[in-house]
């Protein structure tokens, strides 16, 4: 399993840090999350429900993609392209180079997307063109649905409750995955082990709970108000940006959240610690350290003398050095960290770390007493949209951006 190390959140171990009696002050609080939860509260908890789905429709689906097609396209922006993204780049790195059919991932504005690809698809293949699109979309509504009835479309139903940055373990990432050959079985094995892991009510036995206090109090007591996830894999960058908008769109609202930022080591570790450190006090950082990396390379012995340190060493053993320095530089300096033990990068462990923060994402949600899965502001900037592009019943939203175009036309503050 996953295990966390959080000694470096403490009073103990760093000046500022938190103490176990503020982390016993949220035991009645957890309580009734803990209860909301179990629950069900709030219908969009449906995403711990994915950990238990078949996979029998999707496996089939793969399967004839795999053998039919030279391209897969996926046509999708937040949550439903950062989520097969980080799938693909953690489980099948350079994936078109090695395999087929090769895989796409489009975020420009979706349905702006489809309706240029779907004119390009008639024109390419006439009336089969329906066969070559799989619409990954609410069982009963919406617009996607709507086309899908008209067009004949195949179709994989993502449930209602399902919110887009939750939804990795739907068909939205799993589609993706049983393309790319994914073992996405795995992937569901190891998200019901973490949710098992993280269903009991004792904040000092289940993981999620604990490191939604965590960062919960040392947001809101200790002023930590920027997050930075840090695994130490290449193939983690981009679950390093799923994560981002899945703290920052759940929580940011209400004056509530912490500012997230994906970074990489070793890379942000070079380009970024002077700041963590010698900058703003404003920082939490939590590590992902990776035990096996499947795969190792000796480091040559060129009897080079300034280099000897290195000789009978290997890469893993560099990057977790790399890592544990950088840990303890942080701890020396003061501030907090905490760090996720990844014994490798598998479906079995990918499965565990998206459903792990899922569930920290929407308890920490629930303790600043916030929904964690709307997104007003986001939806704000759709209707926006909406109206500048003459959509029906938005017009009050075109008037607010004319009225809006002529207050900057005739500002004063702009050099022509």
């Amino acid at each position: 399993m996953i295990t966390i190390n959080f000694a470096n959140m403490m009073s103990d171990s760093v000046n500022g840090g938190l103490t176990i009696a503020e982390i016993d002050s949220l035991k009645d609080r957890l309580g009734a999350v803990h209860r909301a939860v179990s629950g069900r509260k709030h219908h969009e908890l449906y995403f711990l429900d994915l950990a238990s789905q078949s996979t029998e429709e999707i496996d089939l689906m793969g399967e004839s993609i795999r053998s039919n097609s030279d391209y897969f396209l996926i046509l999708g922006i937040g949550g439903s392209a950062l989520g097969p993204r980080s799938l693909l780049e953690a489980l099948k790195p350079f994936y078109n180079q090695k395999h087929a059919p090769k895989i796409f991932i489009s975020t420009v504005e979706t349905m702006a997307s489809f309706l240029i690809l779907m004119r390009a698809m008639k024109e390419a293949h006439g009336d089969k063109f329906a066969k070559r699109i799989i619409a990954t979309t609410d069982p009963e509504k919406g617009l996607l649905r709507e086309i899908a009835k008209k067009e004949n479309f195949n179709t994989l139903p993502v449930h209602e409750n399902v919110v887009g940055r939750y939804s990795v373990l739907s068909p939205v990432g799993l589609l993706l995955g049983a393309v790319a050959g994914i073992n996405i079985k795995g992937l569901l094995k190891g998200s019901r082990d973490m949710l098992k892991k993280c269903s009991a009510e004792d904040i000092w036995g289940n993981p999620a709970y604990m490191t939604s206090a965590l960062m919960y109090l040392i947001g809101e007591k200790k002023k930590k108000d920027i997050s930075v996830l840090l695994p130490y894999s290449d193939r983690l960058k981009s679950f390093s940006e799923w994560y981002c908008q899945l703290w920052a769109e759940s929580l940011g609202k209400d004056n509530a959240g912490q500012t997230p930022y994906p970074a990489i080591g070793t890379t942000d570790q070079h380009s970024q610690l002077q700041l963590w450190i010698e900058g703003p006090k404003d920082k939490v950082i939590t590590f992902l350290r990776i035990e096996d990396f499947g795969s190792d390379i000796a480091i040559v012995d060129e009897d080079i003398p300034s280099m000897n340190y290195l000789k009978n060493h290997s890469l893993k053993e560099l990057i977790n050095a790399e890592q544990e320095a950088t840990e303890l530089s942080l701890l020396k300096a003061g501030i907090p960290n905490m760090r996720l033990n990844v014994p490798m990068i598998d479906a079995y462990y990918m499965g565990q770390l998206f459903m792990f923060f899922e569930i920290v994402t929407a308890v920490t949600g629930m303790l600043y007493g916030i929904n964690p899965f709307t997104q007003p502001a986001v939806e704000e900037g759709k209707n926006l949209t909406y109206g500048i592009m003459g959509r029906k019943g938005y017009e009050a939203k075109a008037a607010e951006v004319t009225a809006y175009r002529g207050k900057i036309k005739d500002s004063k503050y702009k050099i022509d």
